[in-house]
C-alpha cells in the first residue's frame, strides 16, 4: 500500500493546519502497518511554485537557501510528531525535474501551445474563470487574481472529462467523504476546460522544471508538482519502489492512498487523473479530502496573526496529546476550531482524568492486591470484538474521531466496571479479584493498541507498564492480538499524562 500527503508550499514556516494532514496520514499508515500490511509513506515540499519565488524575494534571501530553509522545518515533522515517512521528496531534486519531464513526454499527444489570457491566482498557482470567483476575489484566498496574458503549454483535459466522471461516479477513484465526491462530480459535470501547464521563463523568474524541449518555458507547478507521488519512487527509472508501490505488480487488492486538503481536491481528483490517464499510468485507487483548521472560527492566516507555531505547541503540550487532540476534537469531515483553552481542556478531559487516571488506578490496584505481577489469565468481560469491529469500520473510512472516541468508550467502560464491583471491598470481604485485575489489565491492553496509530508513544509506555513489551502483527479478523502474558511484572512508571500546571 502507498500513502501520501500532499507537499505544501514552501513560502512561508508550517502550521498547525500542516501538522493535521501528517498526523492523519501517519495514523492510517500505523494501522495498516499494524494490520501486516506492506506500506510505502511519503511526505514532501513544492518548491518550484512563483509564490516561494516571490516570498523569497520578499525575505531578501537567494531562492535555493530560503526553499532549503524552509522545506527543513515540515521534514522536522518527522521527530517533533513522530510522524513514520519512508520518505520526504523536495521537488528541487534532479531526479524529480528527470521524472516531471518524463511525464511531460508521456502526456505530449495531449499538450499544445496557445496565447491565453486569465485570472490568475498566484497563492493558488491556478487560472480561475470569472464565475469562480466569490466577489471578484478568490475563493481560497480572498483576494483579487491578476490578469495574466502569455503564450503557454495547455493540456487536453476536456478530452478526458467523460472517463474521469466515471472513474469517481463508480468509486474506482474512491473519493472520501461522500460530499467531496459529490462536489468534485459536479465540478466535473459543469464542463471541463483544458488548463494551462507552462509559464514563461520571465514569469517564473527562472525558477522550477524546464520544459523539454523549450528553454523559454518552466512547468506550470501543477504538472511538476503533482508528479511528486512518482518521482519520490523514481518514476523517471523504473525504479523498484515505483514497481512495487505504484505499479504495484502483482499486488492485490492494489491500493495506492493520496492524503489531501479541500482546497487542492480538484487537481487531485480532476487535473492530476487526467494527467496519468493521458500518460496511460495506474491511478490512485483513494483520496481522503479533509477540512481546515481555524483559529477563533477565523482560516489561519500570516496576515490576521493567528496561525499556530506547531513546534511550540508540541514543546508546550507533549507529541501524543495534540496527536491526539488533532484526530479525536477536529472533526476528520469538516472544518475545525483551533484554542489553546480547547486544547487543554479535551487533554485534561481525556488523558489525565480518563486513560491517565485508569492506567494509574489499575496499575495501582495490581501492585497492592497481586504483588505487582499480571495475574493468571481470565475469560475477557469486556467485549472488544464489538468494539474492534467498529474500530476497522472507522478507520476504513478515515473517520479519527470515530476512533479516538472508541478508545474513550473502553475506558470509560473499565472505569465503570472499577466503580460498579468495588474491588477494594471485595479484598476486605476475603473475595479472590485476580480474574476482574486480569480483564482490566488486558483491556488495558486492547486499549493501547487501539491508541498505536492516534498516539504512538503512550502506546508504548502503556504496553512497557502492564509487562507487554511489543505490539504484534495481526490480521483485522484476529482482534484478540495475543494474551497478556501470564506473571509479567508490571512497572508503574510515573504518571502517563501530567496535569497542565
Amino acid at each position: 500500500m502507498y500513502i501520501t500527503t500532499t507537499i505544501p508550499y514552501v513560502n512561508g514556516d508550517p502550521h498547525i493546519g500542516h501538522v493535521l494532514e501528517y498526523v492523519q496520514a501517519d495514523a492510517f499508515a500505523r494501522y495498516q502497518r499494524l494490520l501486516g500490511n506492506d506500506v510505502y509513506f511519503s511526505a514532501g515540499t513544492d518548491e518550484n511554485s512563483l509564490k516561494n519565488v516571490l516570498a523569497a524575494e520578499d525575505a531578501g534571501k537567494p531562492v535555493a537557501a530560503f526553499v532549503q530553509e524552509k522545506a527543513e522545518r515540515f521534514m522536522a515533522f518527522k521527530d517533533a510528531y513522530a510522524v513514520s515517512y519512508d520518505a520526504f521528496i523536495r521537488t528541487t531534486e534532479a531526479h524529480h525535474f528527470t521524472g516531471a519531464q518524463k511525464l511531460w513526454q508521456l502526456c505530449e499527444k495531449d499538450i499544445y501551445k496557445k496565447t491565453y489570457s486569465g485570472l490568475y491566482c498566484v497563492g493558488c498557482e491556478a487560472f480561475y474563470t470569472e464565475d469562480e470567483l466569490v466577489n471578484g476575489l478568490c475563493p481560497e484566498h480572498k483576494k483579487p487574481p491578476e490578469r495574466v496574458e502569455e503564450e503557454n503549454y495547455f493540456f487536453a483535459l476536456s478530452k478526458y472529462q467523460k472517463q474521469i466522471e466515471e472513474l469517481i461516479e463508480q468509486d474506482a477513484l474512491r473519493l472520501v467523504p461522500d460530499s467531496k465526491k459529490n462536489e468534485m462530480l459536479a465540478f466535473v459535470r459543469r464542463g471541463l476546460e483544458d488548463f494551462s501547464i507552462s509559464r514563461s521563463q520571465a514569469r517564473a523568474r527562472g525558477w522550477g522544471v524546464p520544459v523539454p524541449g523549450d528553454d523559454t518555458q518552466i512547468m506550470y507547478v501543477w504538472f511538476d508538482a503533482l508528479v511528486n507521488y512518482l518521482t519520490v519512487l523514481h518514476f523517471e527509472e523504473d525504479g523498484e519502489l515505483y514497481r512495487r508501490y505504484w505499479m504495484q505488480e502483482g499486488q492485490t487488492p492494489r491500493r495506492a492512498v493520496h492524503m489531501l486538503g479541500k482546497g487542492v481536491a480538484r487537481f487531485h481528483a480532476v487535473y492530476w487523473i487526467g494527467m496519468l490517464l493521458s500518460a496511460g499510468l495506474p491511478l490512485p485507487t483513494e483520496e481522503f479530502i479533509h477540512g481546515y483548521i481555524t483559529v477563533n472560527g477565523e482560516k489561519m492566516s500570516k496576515s490576521v496573526g493567528n496561525v499556530v507555531d506547531p513546534f511550540a505547541l508540541v514543546e508546550r503540550y507533549g507529541v501524543d496529546p495534540v496527536r491526539y487532540y488533532l484526530l479525536g476534537a477536529m472533526p476528520s469531515y469538516g472544518d475545525g476550531d483551533f484554542t489553546s483553552k480547547k486544547l487543554e481542556e479535551y487533554y485534561t478531559a481525556h488523558l489525565v482524568n480518563g486513560l491517565g487516571n485508569l492506567v494509574n488506578r489499575v496499575l495501582v490496584m495490581v501492585e497492592k492486591y497481586a504483588e505487582g505481577k499480571s495475574p493468571a489469565p481470565a475469560d475477557d468481560r469486556f467485549n472488544t470484538a464489538e468494539v474492534w469491529t467498529q474500530y476497522h469500520s472507522a478507520m476504513s473510512a478515515y473517520q479519527y474521531d470515530n476512533v479516538v472516541r472508541l478508545v474513550q468508550k473502553l475506558t470509560s467502560a473499565c472505569d465503570e466496571r472499577i466503580s460498579l464491583e468495588r474491588p477494594w471491598e471485595k479484598v476486605k470481604n476475603g473475595e479472590n479479584i485476580s480474574a476482574l485485575l486480569y480483564q482490566l489489565l488486558e483491556t488495558l491492553r486492547h486499549i493501547a493498541l487501539m491508541l498505536l496509530p492516534i498516539a504512538p508513544k503512550t502506546t508504548e509506555r502503556i504496553l512497557a507498564q502492564i509487562g507487554y513489551a511489543q505490539a504484534p502483527s495481526l490480521s483485522q479478523e484476529e482482534t484478540s492480538w495475543g494474551k497478556l502474558p501470564e506473571n509479567a511484572i508490571l512497572n508503574k512508571g510515573g504518571l502517563l499524562f501530567e496535569k497542565l500546571v
